[in-house]
């Protein structure tokens, strides 16, 4: 059975979103922790990665080494940062069905 971390990310906050999501994300591939990570960015947390030079290379790393990174499409269009999203490589599309099925999938979602 494979093991998923499936993380929901919508904080603003520059420490939780450098400390705890890129943070854990990204060691859990790396150190093989789990087989795949998928990190579902949302709302606020979509500004701070356009923003922060700092958090974009961390998100930019976590995508490098295998975190699958996936945005919402109708709060970037909304917050106009669509490309500089997409220029990071985050996936960036409706994702109201994606978390849908995260939450009946009855696995566990970490939201941040």
């Amino acid at each position: 059975m494979s093991k998923k971390a499936k993380i929901l990310w919508t904080t603003d906050n520059k420490e939780t979103s450098l400390h705890m999501v890129c943070l854990y994300a990204h060691n859990a591939i790396l150190k093989g922790w789990m087989d795949e990570v998928e990190v579902l960015v949302w709302g606020a947390s979509q500004r701070l990665i356009a923003e922060d030079a700092e958090v974009r290379a961390k998100v930019e790393a976590m995508i490098k080494d295998g975190v699958k990174v996936v945005a919402c499409l109708k709060c970037a269009d909304t917050m106009d940062i669509t490309a500089p999203l997409q220029t990071c490589g985050i996936d960036v599309h409706y994702t109201g069905e994606l978390l849908s099925s995260w939450i009946n999938s009855g696995e566990t979602v970490i939201s941040v």
